[in-house]
Parts: C-alpha cells; structure tokens; sequence
C-alpha cells in the first residue's frame, strides 16, 4: 500500500451502533441550576430553597423573593443599561 492512499481513507461503513442518531445526545434527563439567576451567587445547600423547573431544568433561588423577581423579568428584558439612566441603549462610559 502505498503512503498517500491511507490519506484518501474515506469511512463507509458505519459500525452498528453509529448506525441510527441518539436519541440521548446532548439530551441530559435533568439539569440542576445552583446559582441564583438573580444574585448570581452560587448556593451550596439547596434543600428547602425554592425552585422552579422548566422542562428538565431545575433553577433553585437563594429565597422566595428573587424566585418572583425571575418570574416578574419580562421575557424581552427591556431593562436600560447601569450606566444608562435613559433608554437610548447607548452606552454612556
């Protein structure tokens, strides 16, 4: 066999259980959120926080109130800049 004709190897026969996409990739059952959307602090013991699951995602709050602050946030989040007091959306810095 010559050298340069291993380069032009060209894969056809898939192995048996390449031969049908996962159903699972990328597809974990659940995923656990331990940091608080809103305060972005990490939460370490999360048994009694509140928490909210969409779809297989579980998000857990550091309290009540910042889990109704998430649910409160619009979806477009239309909230102006820090450093922004008017909605021009052009930073000022």
């Amino acid at each position: 066999m010559h050298l340069f004709e291993s380069l032009d190897y060209v894969a056809t026969d898939p192995l048996p259980r390449d031969s049908a996409q996962s159903q699972r990739l990328h597809q974990p059952e659940e995923m656990i959120s331990s940091i608080d959307p809103i305060t972005g602090r990490d939460i370490e013991d999360l048994e009694g926080l509140p928490y909210l699951v969409d779809g297989n995602l579980v998000i857990y709050f550091e309290s009540e109130q910042t889990r109704q602050a998430y649910l409160d946030t619009p979806i477009d989040h239309p909230l102006p800049l820090p450093d922004n007091p008017v909605d021009d959306w052009v930073a000022e810095g």
